[in-house]
């Protein structure tokens, strides 16, 4: 059967039908395997096009290049098992490393590229890599950590720079694939319950914790995401970074739709509607940013089939599918369970409501009280998830494994609540969290930077509502006894942050307060931080306007 039968068999279908199909149907062996399939089928065409100087790739190309790098690090000491850290840009080597070490059954780490010394440090040890490679941009974090208490845990054989002219005392990542063929060097056994990635994503306990993400998970994310709504997606955009989860599941989602993936070097909210125009784009993750940017007579001039929209306004959605043209649908995913809610295309009823939608293929999800029972429909609850193809769990973190968990239902932290027909909508969250843009941002691990001032004594973090960016971070800080009121100079407080967190980490709202309010356990109590208050903003410092608002 030709894909475009294919597809016509799923559109003709309804949407539990198209359910059922997909989780009945088997996946392939491994994610090497679904890049075996799309090359047999379509090795001429276009895998991916990195538009902004990356060049692009054809599916064939793609499996030889992947190849390469996978003897190559096979040749390093790369092999089954082996956890991998990456810390590259929105270049073609960071998708052909995780595609070269799911060949051979070894495992990513991703790194965000905007990680500090610190913050690079504990992810790779953390994750007990065992090897690194770097763009050499980043290098200088290496240099900075090198001999002190934020070290790379790593000989300098073990880490690889690439792009770099003079690498040492690294390896050179350009060296190593020097002669190597597009034949393995050796085949390796890989299963759908083999680990692919270690992904960090930000929690409550302060600092990043790593999820175990298997083939299984992968394979289901693309297939879930790419052929639940039964259409046709040639040209997909990714225009997040690669080590982020989405750009990911895209790639696989061009595998099994045998596209192309368009990927940016960045998100851009003014440049996001010319791609799609551009590049004639038939699904992506639409961001509310590009909406807010001012209106072209040609907006409406795009070839979506679906955008997925995520925590939109419900007040603009209807105006957003209209400027354009766009079948722009709510979801509701995260790293540890993949893809869970999804407003079915033909909803159009549901437009405007404000609904994540309904379950997706292979996860059944409730709202539960604080004991885990249901709740009543239209109560607020926690949503629970279970089903085949999520993460395996938090790596090395049994407590939170343990806490995490009602039972097989996995808890999201997330408040939800449902109606009499079964759609989902989101409330607020339990966890102690800033969403800004799309990084979730742990309060903790902010309020512990801020204490590591030596004139702070407290701290507490909170998200202050923010039309660009959703929600912004604020500080409230609480200086030691007998520092006066001015004793922290700002630039210092603020130097000290942009030292030790990714920048989109880094307060833009400061303000100094006597004390902290505090529960009976004399733990912060951030409630009443925000009770009665208008605009979170007022009285305090506003790091990017430089002025007290």
């Amino acid at each position: 059967m030709t894909l475009e039968a294919y597809i016509e068999r799923l559109a003709a279908m309804s949407t539990p039908e198209r359910h059922r199909f997909i989780e009945e149907e088997p996946l392939p062996a491994n994610v090497g395997e679904l890049l075996d399939q799309a090359v047999a089928e379509a090795g001429d065409r276009d895998a991916w096009d990195f538009f902004e100087g990356g060049g692009r790739l054809s599916y064939r190309a793609l499996r030889d290049q992947v190849n390469v790098t996978a003897n190559a690090l096979l040749q390093w000491g790369v092999g089954k098992g082996v956890r991998v850290a990456v810390m590259l840009p929105n270049i073609p080597a960071m998708p052909t490393i995780w595609l070269a070490l799911a060949r051979l059954g070894a495992i990513m780490v991703p790194v965000n590229v905007r990680y500090t010394a610190r913050e690079l440090s504990y992810v790779v040890t953390d994750a007990e890599a065992q090897y690194l490679v770097v763009h050499d941009d980043y290098r200088s974090l290496l240099d900075r950590a090198g001999g002190g208490s934020e070290a790379v845990p790593l000989d300098a054989d073990r880490i690889a720079c690439y792009g770099a002219d003079d690498p040492s005392p690294y390896r050179s990542f350009t060296e190593l694939l020097k002669g190597h063929g597009p034949r393995l060097a050796r085949v390796c056994e890989v299963n759908q319950g083999d680990l692919l990635n270690i992904q960090y994503t930000s929690g409550t306990t302060g600092f990043p914790k790593g999820c175990m993400l298997t083939h299984r998970y992968w394979l289901g994310s693309g297939k879930v995401n790419g052929l639940r709504d039964g259409k046709r997606f040639e040209r997909i955009l990714a225009a997040t970074p690669f080590f982020y989860l989405d750009p990911q599941w895209l790639l696989l989602v061009a595998f099994y739709q045998r596209g192309t993936l368009f990927v940016a070097n960045r998100q851009s909210a003014s440049r996001f509607a010319g791609w799609l125009r551009e590049y004639r784009i038939n699904f992506c993750l639409f961001p509310e940013a590009a909406y807010k940017q001012p209106a072209h007579e040609r907006d409406a001039d795009t070839e979506l089939r679906r955008a997925n929209i995520y925590g939109v306004r419900k007040e603009i959605h209807a105006d957003l599918r209209r400027r354009f043209n766009a079948p722009a649908m709510e979801a509701f995913g995260m790293t540890e369970v993949g893809p869970c809610l999804y407003m079915p295309l033909e909803r159009t009823d549901m437009i405007g409501s404000g609904s994540c939608g309904l379950p997706a293929p292979f996860r059944q999800c409730r709202v539960v009280d604080e004991t885990g029972s249901d709740v009543a429909p239209g109560e607020i609850g926690e949503l629970i998830v279970r089903g085949p193809g999520m993460m395996s769990g938090y790596y090395r973190k049994p407590e939170a494994n343990r806490d995490s968990h009602f039972g097989e239902w996995f808890r999201t932290g997330d408040l939800f609540r449902k109606d009499v027909d079964g759609f989902h909508y989101i409330v607020g969250r339990l966890k102690d969290m800033v969403r800004r843009s799309s990084e979730n941002i742990a309060a903790r691990e902010v309020e512990a930077v801020l204490r590591g001032i030596p004139e702070v004594l407290e701290a507490a973090i909170v998200a202050v509502p923010d039309e660009f960016r959703g929600e912004e971070v604020k500080a409230y800080i609480v200086l030691q006894p007998g520092v006066p009121a001015g004793g922290l100079p700002l630039e210092r407080l603020f130097s000290h942050c942009e030292a030790n967190l990714a920048t989109f980490k880094v307060p833009r709202y400061v303000e100094f307060i006597d004390a902290l309010p505090k529960t009976p356990s004399e733990k912060i109590a951030k409630g009443p931080l925000l009770a009665g208050k208008g605009d979170l903003r007022a009285g305090s410092y506003d790091r990017v306007e430089q002025r007290w608002r």
